[in-house]
Protein backbone atom coordinates (compact mmCIF):
# COMPACT_ATOMS: atom_id res chain seq x y z
CA UNK A 1 0.00 0.00 0.00
CA UNK A 2 1.35 3.39 -0.96
CA UNK A 3 2.06 5.56 2.07
CA UNK A 4 0.62 9.01 2.59
CA UNK A 5 3.93 10.74 1.94
CA UNK A 6 4.34 8.89 -1.36
CA UNK A 7 0.80 9.86 -2.30
CA UNK A 8 1.51 13.53 -1.63
CA UNK A 9 4.71 13.39 -3.67
CA UNK A 10 2.85 11.65 -6.49
CA UNK A 11 0.15 14.32 -6.46
CA UNK A 12 2.71 17.11 -6.62
CA UNK A 13 4.59 15.29 -9.40
CA UNK A 14 1.36 15.01 -11.41
CA UNK A 15 0.75 18.73 -10.93
CA UNK A 16 4.32 19.51 -12.04
CA UNK A 17 3.92 17.35 -15.15
CA UNK A 18 0.69 19.04 -16.21
CA UNK A 19 2.09 22.49 -15.52
CA UNK A 20 5.26 21.69 -17.47
CA UNK A 21 3.22 20.59 -20.47
CA UNK A 22 1.24 23.83 -20.36
CA UNK A 23 4.41 25.88 -20.07
CA UNK A 24 5.92 24.06 -23.07
CA UNK A 25 2.85 24.97 -25.08
CA UNK A 26 3.14 28.59 -23.94
CA UNK A 27 6.68 28.81 -25.26
CA UNK A 28 5.38 28.51 -28.79
CA UNK A 29 2.59 31.05 -28.32
CA UNK A 30 3.13 34.61 -29.56
CA UNK A 31 3.31 36.12 -26.07
CA UNK A 32 5.79 38.65 -24.67
CA UNK A 33 8.87 37.14 -23.06
CA UNK A 34 7.99 38.78 -19.75
CA UNK A 35 4.59 37.02 -19.72
CA UNK A 36 6.23 33.66 -20.33
CA UNK A 37 8.78 34.19 -17.54
CA UNK A 38 6.02 35.29 -15.16
CA UNK A 39 3.99 32.16 -15.99
CA UNK A 40 7.00 29.95 -15.23
CA UNK A 41 7.62 31.68 -11.89
CA UNK A 42 3.95 31.50 -10.85
CA UNK A 43 3.71 27.81 -11.80
CA UNK A 44 6.88 27.05 -9.81
CA UNK A 45 5.46 28.80 -6.74
CA UNK A 46 2.30 26.73 -7.07
CA UNK A 47 4.39 23.52 -6.96
CA UNK A 48 5.63 24.49 -3.50
CA UNK A 49 2.19 25.71 -2.41
CA UNK A 50 0.48 22.48 -3.44
CA UNK A 51 3.05 20.39 -1.56
CA UNK A 52 2.64 22.24 1.75
CA UNK A 53 -1.14 22.63 1.40
CA UNK A 54 -1.46 18.86 0.86
CA UNK A 55 0.66 18.16 3.93
CA UNK A 56 -1.92 20.01 6.04
CA UNK A 57 -4.66 17.67 4.81
CA UNK A 58 -3.00 14.47 6.02
CA UNK A 59 -4.41 14.67 9.56
CA UNK A 60 -8.05 15.07 8.53
CA UNK A 61 -10.51 12.18 8.68
CA UNK A 62 -11.12 10.93 5.15
CA UNK A 63 -14.74 10.73 3.90
CA UNK A 64 -13.98 7.53 2.00
CA UNK A 65 -15.06 3.91 2.39
CA UNK A 66 -13.85 2.20 5.54
CA UNK A 67 -12.07 -1.17 5.16
CA UNK A 68 -14.30 -4.25 4.94
CA UNK A 69 -12.93 -5.45 8.29
CA UNK A 70 -11.15 -3.34 10.90
CA UNK A 71 -10.28 -2.78 14.56
CA UNK A 72 -11.63 0.40 16.14
CA UNK A 73 -8.78 2.20 17.89
CA UNK A 74 -10.67 5.35 18.93
CA UNK A 75 -13.82 7.29 18.09
CA UNK A 76 -15.25 10.81 18.20
CA UNK A 77 -18.92 11.69 17.76
CA UNK A 78 -19.74 15.27 16.74
CA UNK A 79 -23.39 15.96 17.49
CA UNK A 80 -25.36 18.01 14.92
CA UNK A 81 -25.64 21.72 15.65
CA UNK A 82 -28.37 23.33 13.52
CA UNK A 83 -27.59 26.81 14.86
CA UNK A 84 -24.13 26.57 13.28
CA UNK A 85 -25.34 24.67 10.24
CA UNK A 86 -23.24 21.70 11.35
CA UNK A 87 -24.79 18.34 10.32
CA UNK A 88 -22.55 16.44 12.73
CA UNK A 89 -20.11 13.65 11.93
CA UNK A 90 -18.67 10.43 13.29
CA UNK A 91 -14.91 10.00 13.24
CA UNK A 92 -13.35 6.56 13.48
CA UNK A 93 -9.66 5.83 13.88
CA UNK A 94 -9.30 2.26 12.67
CA UNK A 95 -6.76 -0.33 11.59
CA UNK A 96 -7.58 -2.68 8.75
CA UNK A 97 -7.70 -6.41 9.51
CA UNK A 98 -7.01 -9.25 7.11
CA UNK A 99 -9.06 -12.43 6.78
CA UNK A 100 -7.30 -13.84 9.86
CA UNK A 101 -8.21 -10.73 11.91
CA UNK A 102 -4.58 -9.63 12.05
CA UNK A 103 -3.94 -5.85 11.97
CA UNK A 104 -2.24 -4.13 9.06
CA UNK A 105 -0.15 -1.80 11.22
CA UNK A 106 -1.40 1.30 9.38
CA UNK A 107 -4.09 3.16 11.37
CA UNK A 108 -6.27 5.63 9.43
CA UNK A 109 -9.00 8.12 10.31
CA UNK A 110 -12.39 8.04 8.57
CA UNK A 111 -15.40 10.36 8.71
CA UNK A 112 -18.95 9.02 8.42
CA UNK A 113 -22.16 11.03 8.21
CA UNK A 114 -23.92 11.39 11.55
CA UNK A 115 -26.91 9.23 12.37
CA UNK A 116 -28.51 8.53 15.73
CA UNK A 117 -28.14 4.75 15.39
CA UNK A 118 -24.51 4.89 14.31
CA UNK A 119 -23.72 7.38 17.11
CA UNK A 120 -25.26 4.92 19.59
CA UNK A 121 -23.15 2.07 18.26
CA UNK A 122 -19.97 4.14 18.29
CA UNK A 123 -20.55 5.43 21.83
CA UNK A 124 -21.13 1.87 23.06
CA UNK A 125 -17.99 0.68 21.28
CA UNK A 126 -15.95 3.51 22.81
CA UNK A 127 -17.20 2.58 26.28
CA UNK A 128 -16.02 -0.99 25.66
CA UNK A 129 -12.62 0.25 24.44
CA UNK A 130 -12.30 2.40 27.57
CA UNK A 131 -12.81 -0.77 29.62
CA UNK A 132 -10.03 -2.53 27.74
CA UNK A 133 -12.27 -4.66 25.51
CA UNK A 134 -11.13 -4.27 21.89
CA UNK A 135 -13.84 -3.54 19.34
CA UNK A 136 -13.98 -4.37 15.67
CA UNK A 137 -16.15 -3.35 12.77
CA UNK A 138 -17.16 -4.21 9.26
CA UNK A 139 -18.66 -2.37 6.36
CA UNK A 140 -21.11 -5.29 6.20
CA UNK A 141 -23.02 -7.35 8.75
CA UNK A 142 -21.36 -9.41 11.43
CA UNK A 143 -22.21 -13.08 11.66
CA UNK A 144 -24.85 -14.82 9.59
CA UNK A 145 -28.10 -13.65 11.11
CA UNK A 146 -27.77 -14.70 14.73
CA UNK A 147 -26.57 -11.26 15.80
CA UNK A 148 -23.70 -10.52 18.16
CA UNK A 149 -23.51 -8.30 21.19
CA UNK A 150 -21.42 -5.23 21.71
CA UNK A 151 -21.69 -4.43 25.38
CA UNK A 152 -25.39 -4.37 26.17
CA UNK A 153 -26.57 -3.49 22.67
CA UNK A 154 -27.34 -6.40 20.31
CA UNK A 155 -26.26 -6.14 16.71
CA UNK A 156 -29.27 -7.09 14.63
CA UNK A 157 -28.16 -8.71 11.39
CA UNK A 158 -31.57 -8.04 9.83
CA UNK A 159 -31.26 -4.26 10.22
CA UNK A 160 -29.38 -1.94 7.88
CA UNK A 161 -25.86 -1.28 9.15
CA UNK A 162 -25.21 2.00 10.92
CA UNK A 163 -28.73 3.39 10.77
CA UNK A 164 -29.86 6.38 8.78
CA UNK A 165 -28.38 7.16 5.39
CA UNK A 166 -26.70 10.48 4.82
CA UNK A 167 -28.76 13.43 3.73
CA UNK A 168 -27.60 13.85 0.15
CA UNK A 169 -26.45 17.02 -1.56
CA UNK A 170 -23.76 17.93 -4.04
CA UNK A 171 -20.87 17.16 -1.68
CA UNK A 172 -22.45 14.13 -0.03
CA UNK A 173 -19.72 11.43 -0.03
CA UNK A 174 -22.26 8.82 -1.11
CA UNK A 175 -23.03 10.88 -4.21
CA UNK A 176 -19.33 11.09 -4.97
CA UNK A 177 -18.94 7.32 -4.61
CA UNK A 178 -16.85 7.60 -1.46
CA UNK A 179 -19.47 6.96 1.21
CA UNK A 180 -18.28 4.69 3.98
CA UNK A 181 -21.46 2.54 3.88
CA UNK A 182 -22.48 2.72 7.54
CA UNK A 183 -20.63 0.24 9.66
CA UNK A 184 -21.56 -2.42 12.18
CA UNK A 185 -19.47 -2.65 15.35
CA UNK A 186 -18.98 -5.63 17.66
CA UNK A 187 -16.34 -7.15 19.96
CA UNK A 188 -13.11 -7.77 18.10
CA UNK A 189 -12.81 -11.43 17.06
CA UNK A 190 -9.63 -13.20 18.07
CA UNK A 191 -6.98 -13.63 15.35
CA UNK A 192 -7.19 -16.88 13.42
CA UNK A 193 -3.68 -18.20 13.88
CA UNK A 194 -2.42 -21.13 11.81
CA UNK A 195 -2.48 -24.49 13.56
CA UNK A 196 0.79 -25.47 15.21
CA UNK A 197 2.43 -28.71 14.24
CA UNK A 198 2.23 -31.20 17.08
CA UNK A 199 5.54 -32.80 18.13
CA UNK A 200 5.96 -36.33 16.91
Amino acid sequence: MMGLEAGVIGLVAAYVLLSTLLLVVMIFLPLPRVAKIAAIVVASLFYVGVFFATQRLLGWSAPVAVPDRFQVLWTRVIEPNPSRNNPGAIHLWVEELDESNLPSGEPRAFRLPYSVELARQVSAAQAEIDEGRPQGGRAQFWGEGSGEKMGAAPVNAAAPPGGDPSGGGLFDPSLLGAQSKSVTLAPLPKPKLPAKDLPE
